[in-house]
């Protein structure tokens, strides 16, 4: 078959890197396998996801299973949209999908999650913050663009797996560092992650503070971030590549449906509370439509409240796409699917039940998937390719009955709390360790080589220091690669072995030898 000119386009783009491979091998490819080949991507297999192992039937998701389902999805997906860019050869130059970028990217996405998923990531950024003095804290896609750029290795330069910069850029899901500015944004939409600060999100003009919460590389990254971007032809500022968009859509239909495959499975999703929520908005939609915000947050709220309270955020931050019929009509989706459906019978373990269920996720993977469809241009609160209105409403609602039945739970709750006190007690015990001048030579070799890159990233950074980065005073750099280093350290653990490692430092020897092999 003869390639379309987009597809020659994108060869094209990487003819310089084919001498690098063998001729049965592509560049995107070798990505695709450098990426899975990693000890980063097997570590996803002992990292939780959201909730911990079941104790019947099958196991539930973790990262890694999580990555794959998501790479599945996304190639279905990146397939049907590269079909549909050949057959309209007129688009403008940043409209590529080639199907392994996307999988190499969606494969890449989660590989910066530290341990215990979410709870961790927002425990390192508070300890990078406020105890390590990192400007740019710590975040999970961030985290993953320093490892396949910097932190991982293969046969060939010293840092780094040598990613095409087409990849690259896809991985990049927030394509920004924290040095983003109000004036760099095209127009008033802000991109998802970004946020403006008080009560200015109606003021006209540049003038805005912002509280940037999501991006996709450090300051350390910042310069390849770029140089993968300006590859990415025809892009605005902050919006992501079309194969990330892909990969971006794809996480977000695995996320939604696979973890309320995985609350069912635990049975921590009651049919009762879910039904009264969702039929409490649904009868109640214009009662509570008058209701004020302090009300509808306040105790002893209506049923439907906390779904009407997402209404109005989606109002605010979407109004690209958000409408109230289409949103109500999403919500009766869900009610009679999951409400009325497979949450109406217990699950059991039982083989009824696994059909049961493995017909609910096949069923909402596929219509999501099949509703994707090319973006409103120039629209910085959504990549090149997006949901079509009533499936992006059902994600949002999906992902509304994760968060609002699942994570608030005391039970749940109380857990994290000690999971907590475990990653402060490793972070800590290594940054003691590392400033012991009697035993620091017995600091583990990983250890003292990711503080020494750490160093040396932060001593050409003070050097070379780009616009938006904050100053690096004199005698700083040691101080910020060791933060950088034993963050880099704690986050490459799995679970256990950051159990582990807080036990050990804690004084445990009956953790003594669950340690050995990371130390």
């Amino acid at each position: 078959m003869t390639p379309s000119p987009r597809t020659r386009r994108r060869e094209a783009e990487t003819e310089t890197d084919r001498s690098l491979v063998a001729d049965h091998e592509t560049p995107f490819r070798r990505d695709l396998e450098r990426i899975r080949f990693s000890p980063y991507f097997a570590r996803l297999s002992a990292v939780t996801q959201v909730i911990g192992q079941s104790g019947a039937g099958p196991l539930v998701h973790n990262r890694l299973t999580h990555s794959l389902k998501v790479a599945a999805v996304a190639r279905t997906i990146a397939v049907e949209v590269r079909d549909d860019l050949d057959a309209a050869p007129d688009l403008p130059p940043e409209y590529v999908c080639d199907p392994v970028v996307v999988q190499a990217a969606a494969s890449a996405h989660d590989l910066g999650h530290p341990p215990f998923g979410h709870l961790g990531e927002s425990v390192l950024d508070w300890i990078a913050r406020d105890q390590l003095g990192l400007a740019d804290g710590f975040e999970g896609n961030a985290q993953t663009y320093r490892i396949v750029a910097r932190l991982d290795v293969c046969n060939g330069p010293a840092q780094g797996l040598n990613l095409t910069a087409a990849t690259r850029s896809a991985i990049a899901k927030y394509p920004w560092t924290p040095a983003v500015s109000s004036h760099e944004l095209p127009g008033d939409a802000l991109p998802p992650g970004l946020r403006v600060r008080g009560d200015q999100r109606g003021a006209a003009g540049g003038g805005r503070e912002l509280d940037v919460r999501k991006f996709s590389a450090y300051f350390l990254e910042a310069a390849d971030l770029a140089e993968a971007r300006e590859a990415s032809h025809g892009l605005i500022p902050f919006q992501q590549s079309l194969e990330g968009s892909v990969m971006d859509i794809a996480d977000d239909i695995a996320y939604s449906v696979h973890d309320i495959d995985d609350f069912h499975r635990a049975g921590v999703l009651g049919q009762g509370a879910v039904a009264r929520e969702l039929r409490g908005w649904i009868d109640g939609a214009s009662a509570l439509r008058r209701e004020s915000a302090d009300e509808l947050a306040g105790r002893g709220a209506p049923a439907g409240s906390a779904l009407e309270l997402l209404r109005r955020k989606l109002r605010i931050d979407d109004p690209w796409i958000a409408d109230d019929d289409v949103f109500a009509e999403a919500v009766r989706a869900v009610a009679d699917d999951l409400v009325d459906g497979l949450l109406a019978d217990e699950f059991d373990g039982s083989i009824s039940s696994e059909r049961a269920l493995a017909s609910f996720t096949s069923r909402w993977i596929r219509h999501l998937r099949e509703s994707v469809v090319l973006a409103p241009r120039e629209n910085p609160r959504t990549g090149l390719v997006t949901l079509e209105p009533l499936a992006w409403h059902e994600v949002e609602v999906l992902k509304f009955v994760h968060r609002h039945f699942v994570l608030g739970r005391p039970d749940i709750t109380m857990y994290q709390r000690g999971l907590r006190r475990v990653l402060v007690r490793a972070v800590k015990g290594l940054l003691a360790w590392l400033d012991d001048d009697l035993d620091q030579a017995h600091v583990p070799l990983r250890l003292r080589e990711l503080v020494e890159m750490a160093t040396d990233g932060y001593l050409e950074l003070a050097r070379e220091r780009p616009e938006g980065v904050p100053p690096i005073g004199a005698g700083e750099t040691r101080k910020l690669g060791l933060g950088r280093g034993v963050l880099d350290y704690v986050a490459s653990l799995s679970d256990s072995q950051a159990m582990a490692v807080s036990d050990a430092i804690d004084g445990r020897p009956d953790r003594l030898w669950d340690v050995g092999q990371r130390l």
